[in-house]
């Protein structure tokens, strides 16, 4: 039976990473073994030391604050190297109830999903402020558009995935990880669902960011700069569009005139038709040449996930059982 590990990467979560494990389930139907991997993100309260104390079964502890798009990603790379088949990822501060887990990793279990996200119900948590939830229905409309997928709670960090999943994760950000793998996941062969669950009562403010305004300055150019890394073709064509067609209207103004005779008082026209069908015939070139280095990108991506699937492989049979 597959083996789940559940992942908690952390940022001086001293206070509460205790309650947190002590919530988590100990057992689960369909799975065979449930290990603990706590990420310590260069915390300065004795975070690791508390999950030492609280029988984490897996402690990394970064040098240094990389953020938690890093930790994240070292706790899946951590994951498949310690043999997981379902990697659960929730948060230290014990906002994602350790009792839906069994919810998560269902879809995974019987091989209906890859990613199984969490969905908090945003317009039901009681903590969050008219424009949160509004902003949180905005995100989720927008990043579900881009991605093709519908997730109803995209920054919600309460997720399963499958180890196929999770080889196939590759993390640019260094901010947060939500909205990258769910963009992501809509452009690979990765199935991705969402169930409901509950969210307890914040026991502090956020770490991640002091507010909306800085959450909002950090996100939107992720999310565009991942939707170019993708979709390349699609936002140099649109972008050579807005040049290219008032660049031919003008140019049709001049030739109108030009017809009647007074060409000579419009050459300002014929200049900025020029001008702009020139910089947006470009603007297209750029994007047949970004198309091609995307399509370079995703094979060598398909090479990274086969080489991380053969040196990550599950040992044998009987060395999973020693020790």
């Amino acid at each position: 039976m597959p083996k789940l590990i559940i992942q908690i990467p952390c940022l001086n979560e001293s206070e509460t990473l205790a309650d947190t494990l002590a919530a988590l389930p100990r057992q689960i139907d369909g799975v065979d073994h449930i290990e603990t991997l706590v990420i310590d993100d260069g915390s300065t309260d004795g975070t690791a030391d508390v999950a030492l104390h609280c029988g984490a079964d897996h402690i990394v502890r970064l040098s240094s604050h990389r953020g938690l798009a890093r930790a994240f990603a070292v706790g899946l790379d951590t994951s498949l190297r310690l043999g997981a088949d379902i990697i659960v990822n929730t948060d230290g501060d014990g906002q994602y109830p350790g009792n839906d887990i069994p919810k998560l990793v269902a879809p995974v279990l019987l091989g209906k999903a890859d990613i199984v996200i969490g969905d908090r119900g945003v317009d039901s948590v009681r903590h969050f402020s008219a424009l949160k939830r509004w902003l949180q229905r905005l995100g989720s409309r927008t990043v579900s558009k881009l991605s093709g997928i519908e997730v109803g709670d995209v920054t919600s960090g309460f997720r399963a995935y499958s180890r196929e999943a999770a080889l196939r994760m590759n993390i640019l950000s260094d901010f947060t990880y939500t909205l990258e793998t769910i963009i992501q996941s809509g452009k690979k062969p990765i199935t991705v669902v969402t169930v409901p669950t509950s969210s307890n009562p914040p026991t502090r403010p956020s770490r991640l960011f002091a507010g909306t305004a800085q959450y909002l300055r950090r996100q939107i150019p992720t999310v565009l700069r991942l939707y170019l890394l993708y979709q390349p073709l699609k936002t140099f064509t649109l972008g050579s569009l807005v040049l290219l067609v008032p660049g031919l209207l003008i140019g049709l103004r001049f030739l109108y005139f030009w017809v009647r005779g007074a060409g000579a008082g419009h050459i300002q026209s014929l200049i900025l038709a020029a001008i702009l069908s020139t910089v947006g015939f470009q603007v297209f070139i750029l994007g047949l040449v970004a198309d091609l280095l995307a399509a370079n990108r995703r094979l060598l991506e398909d090479t990274l996930y086969r080489v991380r699937k053969i040196e990550l492989r599950h040992p044998p049979a009987q060395e999973q059982g020693e020790g």
